[in-house]
């Protein structure tokens, strides 16, 4: 016999990893624990039992909650968010590669999401250009600073041949030109292309920098 334990924190929106808070709305809360295993969990041919499961679930206000519970704890038996087991599969071999900007968004936002390979990807690409150090990432994704500053790295390196490919200038580092001494005027040297200062020849009075009356 399989059970379903939930609790009844508030729900926000988006669920956190492992909540189940969202059972307390579903269609299927408060039946009796056998009826529920019989229905939702019932044997491959016992068509009766998954039409009944189905009907449920059509009208099921946390469907989608359910279903993604499911695919995220690697739940593979009975039948979740209206879905049987063979249903599911190809969600399941496809689940590394979602990609739900809500996630991201509620990452940076301060919630504790579960994440998928490619949203944790494109966490560690916006953290990059948001100018995150090491360590705030690695408290964000609950990995080591070594590791962050690695996916920092690789995310600098992305963005570097991305520009590359594009035609993409990289800015320029502001040089400052030194100006000729006063007094003293530019000259080639003959045989070279290297100038060569030579003092001015002196007059009688000297030229005023002082500022005009």
């Amino acid at each position: 016999m399989r059970h379903i334990t939930t609790h009844d924190a508030p729900a926000t929106g988006l669920r956190g990893i492992a909540d189940t808070s969202w059972h307390t709305r579903g269609a299927c809360h408060g039946m009796d624990v056998e009826d529920a295993d019989a229905i939702f969990f019932p044997l491959p041919r016992d068509h009766e039992a998954i039409a009944e499961a189905k009907e449920l679930c059509g009208w099921c206000p946390v469907r989608s909650d359910c279903l993604n519970y499911a695919l995220e704890n690697v739940l593979k038996e009975g039948i979740w968010g209206g879905l049987t087991e063979a249903e599911r599969r190809p969600w399941h071999d496809g689940l590394p590669q979602r990609l739900d900007y809500r996630r991201v968004i509620a990452f940076f936002q301060g919630r504790d999401v579960h994440l998928t390979e490619a949203e944790r990807q494109v966490v560690v690409d916006h953290a990059y250009v948001r100018g995150w150090r090491p360590d705030r990432l690695a408290a964000g994704l609950q990995i080591s600073p070594k590791h962050a500053r690695d996916l920092l790295r690789q995310a600098a390196n992305k963005v570097l041949d991305r520009d590359r490919r594009q035609g993409v200038p990289r800015p320029k580092k502001n040089r400052q030109k030194t100006a000729p001494a006063a007094g003293r005027h530019m000259t080639t040297k003959p045989g070279t292309r290297q100038p060569v200062s030579r003092q001015a020849a002196s007059t009688a009075t000297p030229a005023s920098f002082g500022k005009a009356a």
